[in-house]
């Protein structure tokens, strides 16, 4: 029959997690193979309650089929939603009504090739700062930062003229706009 158990330690390095933990009267059991649903994989810290199954009723031969943190996990979602989540508070939860929430404090994307949002509004709220690292940066016809924008620095920079020394009288402006 299962039981339930507590997590020591996770040795996440293999090809299948193995965890150390405590079970029915405190007996320690090594080695137990953790199993999770593909596509999906943590490493839960010590103290995780766990559901074991012993495989031909030795406990000595368990596997884990479910783990849960009571202290970490997300409370209170509706019914339909989900969320991942890290003993750290980071979390992504897939809300009612289509929303996707995502907190954390750093938010890192990958792209190969394209990042794309196809929506009207996308708000990014960075508290610090926001970065873009890309060769070529394309969107709406405006560009800021709060102070200027981009149109509005190519303006100043298109009718700007000054004297290059000797003849005070001309001036001289840039054959071709930024």
């Amino acid at each position: 029959m299962a039981f339930r158990g507590v997590l020591i330690r996770v040795n996440s390095g293999g090809d299948i997690q193995t965890v150390q933990g405590k079970a029915l009267a405190t007996e320690t059991l090594q080695d137990v193979e953790m199993f999770q649903q593909y596509g999906f994989t943590s490493n839960p810290p010590k103290g995780t309650k766990a559901i074991m199954l012993p495989l031909n009723g030795k406990t000595s031969h368990s596997i884990v089929i479910a783990t849960e943190h009571a202290q970490y996990r997300l409370k209170n979602l509706k019914s339909g939603e989900l969320a991942i989540y890290t003993d750290e508070g980071s979390h992504i939860i897939l809300k009612r009504g289509k929303i996707i929430e995502v907190s954390c404090d750093e938010y890192i994307v990958n792209a190969k090739n394209k990042f794309q949002v196809n929506t009207v509004d996308f708000d990014i709220t960075a508290t610090n700062q926001a970065k873009f690292e890309t060769p070529l940066l394309k969107g709406s016809d405006e560009i800021s930062d709060g102070k200027s924008t981009m149109n509005g620095m190519r303006d100043i920079y298109d009718n700007h003229t000054h004297h290059h020394g000797g003849d005070a009288g001309t001036t001289e402006k840039p054959d071709q706009p930024m």
